[in-house]
């Protein structure tokens, strides 16, 4: 990959940037615990995509919204009714959301030679909460609540574009899934990078599986600095 072509990169952030298994695992596990139900990480992350993606498709409501709907659902398929704290558990467990051990140095080198980019299925203000956690500032923020649609919708990287006053093949993203990142981006004409992070379901994580083939693989976001930046180094 040629990474002088790029002024700008986009990362999706919760499974990229963030390690939403290490938040919202806990929080699926306490929730059925209460109701004395427990099931493997793998099988947790399968629903949860599988939850996530129907409440998604439905016309726009909130993330939290999103995060509540799965809830409820997890207690539809596990024959529980949750109560009005656990429906809220898991979007009041976001702010806490670490990023990953690798996530800030990575971004800083990056921003170095890259203008940076945020395109998330998320509320607006929990991302300003996230965003504390990430050590830099962005370009721009695209916020499924900016776009009124979830990515997979490619409304929300045309909004992304509008935004940075770019054309795609000036564009690189980067996401962890390739059902909400990957393949869009791509249909776009956008060059991408599949963060394939580690997971209690490898290869695919808590979102629902899809076929793809993005420009690039890399185990983390380190790797793409390393990668980024040496490209520059050569280049000059």
């Amino acid at each position: 990959m040629d990474f002088n072509a790029f002024t700008t990169i986009t990362f999706d952030c919760y499974g990229t940037l963030i390690d939403w298994e290490a938040g919202l695992l806990p929080a699926l596990r306490r929730v059925l615990a209460a109701h004395e139900q427990i099931l493997p990480d793998a099988v947790l992350l399968e629903l949860y995509g599988e939850f996530e993606a129907q409440a998604e498709s439905r016309p726009y409501q909130t993330y939290r919204n999103v995060l509540e709907s799965v809830v409820r659902q997890f207690g539809e398929r596990c024959g529980f009714h949750p109560s009005l704290s656990e429906l809220r558990s898991l979007h009041e467990s976001v702010p806490a959301w670490p990023p990953f051990p690798d996530t800030v140095a990575a971004l800083q080198k990056l921003q170095q030679r890259y203008q940076l980019a945020i395109i998330s299925n998320i509320d607006d203000d929990l991302f300003a909460e996230t965003r504390k956690h990430l050590g830099v500032e962005f370009s721009a923020v695209i916020t499924a609540e900016q776009a009124r649609s979830y990515k997979p919708s490619l409304k929300n990287f045309r909004l992304a574009l509008q935004a940075l006053g770019i054309e795609s093949s000036s564009l690189l993203h980067a996401g962890q899934s390739v059902y909400h990142d990957i393949v869009p981006a791509q249909s776009l004409g956008i060059r991408t990078v599949w963060v394939n992070r580690k997971s209690a379901r490898p290869g695919v994580g808590a979102v629902r599986p899809a076929s793809g083939q993005p420009d690039l693989e890399v185990p983390d976001v380190a790797t793409l600095a390393k990668l980024a930046l040496n490209s520059e180094t050569i280049r000059t």
